[in-house]
């Protein structure tokens, strides 16, 4: 008898033979038929041919399922027969969707994912983890077209931050100026213009946590110095104010001359406690219901004004000294302006400024350098190229003004150089057609994004469009689009593992040959000509970026090696290298690294980074640091650091490279190990699995002498 069915999960329940008729006739229906008469018959030839099965036995879903497919095309149902098997496999991908993120959802109990080393473990991390495992499970299956969902879940191509996919946008230079001068609203009323330098101060780390929270990407400003500075002279008005107040309450005078003096080493102080304040919030002040700390980054070292100097030194003077034991701050991600005419030489009014930052980031790794002068920021030296987060550069605008504040990119997708190369097999021909072909799917994929971007509405950003932070936010109304404001951002299409794609291609990458160096930049070089040619044809700002490997660089290479298997040279590792880097595992001379990564630069315009690798702290060698960074500009790069080892323990303060697992101070082994992970700043303990091996390869670019002393 025909009364039992097994479902799916293996539960035995009634046979109902309704669910067979409203199924086929659903589907007549999606081609046009409205004769549910006929789904009954075909109901009924569908159990005549089950019933041939004996008695005793239990059929399956699928089986049912194949029998309803069999039977439509054998009664010249053609039509809905097609129609029924679309929408089952429809409804296999909803269930395998499903499983897929039960699945998810469990790991994330145990764990959160260290995909982003600035997520934690808490229980809003995790939270937040199942929130975006859900989210990019509906994206991938109910609204990305087939081709784009495909590439991402192959691994031909990656969409970044895909759980925030058709919600929100990826970065924004602030403009702090205008915030802090007109006031602003984060949602609880209205924050009055601050009248002295400390309220500044942490009213911009709100400002930075507030967008955040409209924003999953980071969060930057490109003039902190000049926009501080004017809080600090603010103060300085607000002292001599109160020192002639008191002075006169006392029945004493001075002169104006040290009133001046007294004023000026009071406002220094409030400044220095400021910024310190500021640093404190930054590494401690979570967004995203708590999840993390906002991505922060500050641009600064260019204002010539004393205020604006005065904000610098005293930033760099609180970043130097360290949290509370002497750790190293995590954020901001701190970017130091290297300009002609400005701090560049000794005979510069800020030489003094660029000389303490490299004292500084012989210390803490922070600051970066950004360079003016390079052939493709120098254009802009009156506006000034700000860079944030792992490497960001916002600048050219074929919808606007070419500015930095108020813009962003909007997202941006990766693509899997090695793949192609190994999938061409030193096909030349071959692999540029693979390469124009990924490059075509990866526009096609961020207007895709961009149509649902730009339909949001500013109602949907209280605090991004609310309060205008975007170029042409100001005229919107809540009910309006963002469009108008976000054509203003940019749409990057990225790339990682050129190094690993040259050795697929050529047998070595571009620190071991010329004739790979050579193939790189044409690589690299035409990828940027397509974006280009993107920008004029949908008048959209499409530009190219390094991409910043952390939770990418082991997500490919696993896929590319179940599909290739381990490849010498290629996928024998646990990561590809970042972007156009040189592989970190190759022994190579930070200069000759430095000279070889250059040209590359300047044709990723959405953003770029070289760094070399120190044994330790070059605390007492600036000279060689200095040596590093002058390469770095003299190479034409934008956007560069030094990267070393900063061992810290949380218990005495200990200072160093702690080589054991134990403090060799106090014996603690609460050891915080910083390091550098794609951009930014994070421990080794929140590092994944592919971004620790890498971290481990590493391999020393510059000797200095003997280890330094660790230092408290």
């Amino acid at each position: 008898m025909l009364t039992l069915i097994r479902k799916r999960d293996d539960r035995v329940v009634p046979f109902n033979e309704t669910k067979i008729t409203n199924a086929i006739f659903k589907a007549a229906q999606s081609v046009g038929g409205e004769d549910r008469q006929t789904a009954m018959e075909v109901t009924l030839d569908v159990i005549k041919e089950l019933k041939k099965q004996p008695d005793d036995h239990i059929f399956t879903v699928e089986e049912v399922q194949d029998t309803v497919e069999k039977i439509l095309i054998e009664k010249g149902h053609a039509k809905t027969a097609k129609a029924y098997i679309l929408y089952r496999e429809k409804r296999s991908r909803v269930r395998e969707g499903r499983t897929e993120l039960m699945d998810t959802v469990a790991e994330i109990l145990k764990e959160t994912s260290r995909d982003n080393a600035n997520v934690g473990n808490s229980p809003s991390a995790k939270v937040l983890q199942i929130s975006e495992a859900a989210s990019k499970n509906y994206y991938l299956k109910r609204v990305l077209p087939s081709d784009e969902s495909a590439a991402h879940l192959e691994g031909d191509l990656y969409i970044h931050d895909l759980s925030w996919y058709g919600k929100t946008f990826t970065c924004l230079q602030i403009p702090l100026d205008h915030l802090l001068r007109e006031g602003f609203n984060n949602g609880h009323g209205y924050i009055r213009p601050p009248k002295g330098i400390k309220t500044a101060a942490a009213l911009a780390a709100i400002i930075l946590q507030s967008n955040q929270n409209d924003m999953h990407g980071g969060q930057s400003f490109a003039y902190f110095d000049r926009d501080m500075g004017v809080y600090a002279a603010k103060e300085f008005d607000r002292q001599i104010k109160q020192i002639k107040a008191d002075l006169e309450a006392l029945g004493f005078t001075a002169d104006d001359r040290k009133i001046h003096e007294l004023a000026l080493a009071h406002t220094e102080e409030e400044v220095f406690q400021a910024m310190e304040g500021f640093i404190y919030n930054l590494n401690t002040m979570h967004s995203r219901a708590g999840a993390q700390v906002p991505f922060s980054s500050i641009n600064f070292g260019t204002d010539t004004s004393w205020s604006g100097r005065m904000v610098t030194e005293q930033f760099l003077r609180a970043y130097e000294k360290g949290l509370g034991k002497g750790e190293t701050p995590l954020f901001p991600n701190a970017c130091f302006k290297v300009k002609d005419g400005v701090n560049y030489d000794p005979e510069d009014p800020n030489y003094d400024l660029f000389m303490l930052s490299m004292k500084v980031a012989c210390k803490r790794l922070f600051p970066n350098f950004s360079f003016q002068d390079s052939s493709f920021n120098a254009p802009y030296r009156d506006e000034e190229v700000a860079y944030m987060g792992c490497r960001t550069r916002v600048m050219s605008n074929i919808n606007g003004p070419e500015v930095t504040n108020g813009r962003g990119n909007l997202s941006f997708s990766t693509i899997n150089l090695p793949r192609l190369a190994i999938k061409a097999e030193k096909n030349l021909s071959v692999f540029w057609q693979s390469l124009d072909d990924m490059m075509d799917l990866a526009v096609k994929q961020l207007l895709t994004r961009y149509d649902i971007q730009k339909s949001l509405k500013v109602k949907d950003f209280p605090f991004l469009m609310g309060q205008h932070l975007y170029v042409d936010s100001e005229d919107l109304k809540p009910n309006d689009p963002v469009e108008k404001a976000i054509r203003n951002g940019t749409l990057s299409i990225g790339f990682i593992g050129l190094a690993e794609c040259l050795r697929a291609l050529m047998g070595k990458h571009h620190g071991e040959s010329d004739s790979a160096q050579a193939m790189g930049l044409s690589i690299v070089s035409h990828m940027r000509q397509r974006c280009d040619e993107a920008t004029q044809k949908y008048h959209l700002n499409f530009s190219l970026l390094a991409t910043p490997a952390e939770q990418l660089s082991g997500k490919f290479t696993k896929l590319d090696v179940e599909r290739f298997g381990v490849i010498p040279g290629v996928t024998d590792k646990e990561w590809y290298t970042n972007s156009f880097h040189i592989p970190v595992e190759f022994e190579i001379d930070a200069l000759k690294k430095i000279a070889l990564e250059g040209p590359y630069h300047k044709y990723c315009n959405a953003g770029h980074i070289s760094y070399v690798e120190l044994p330790s702290a070059p605390n007492s060698n600036l000279e060689a640091f200095e040596t590093l960074v002058r390469a770095m500009y003299d190479s034409d790069m934008g956007y560069a650091a030094v990267n070393f080892p900063v061992d810290i323990c949380k218990d005495c303060g200990f200072n160093g490279v702690i080589e054991s697992s134990t403090c060799p101070k106090c014996g603690g082994i609460n050891i915080s190990r910083v390091r550098r992970i794609t951009g930014y700043l994070s421990t080794l303990d929140n590092f994944n699995d592919s971004k620790l091996a890498e971290a481990k390869a590493r391999r020393i670019h510059m000797k200095l002498p003997p280890v330094m002393k660790a230092e408290q």
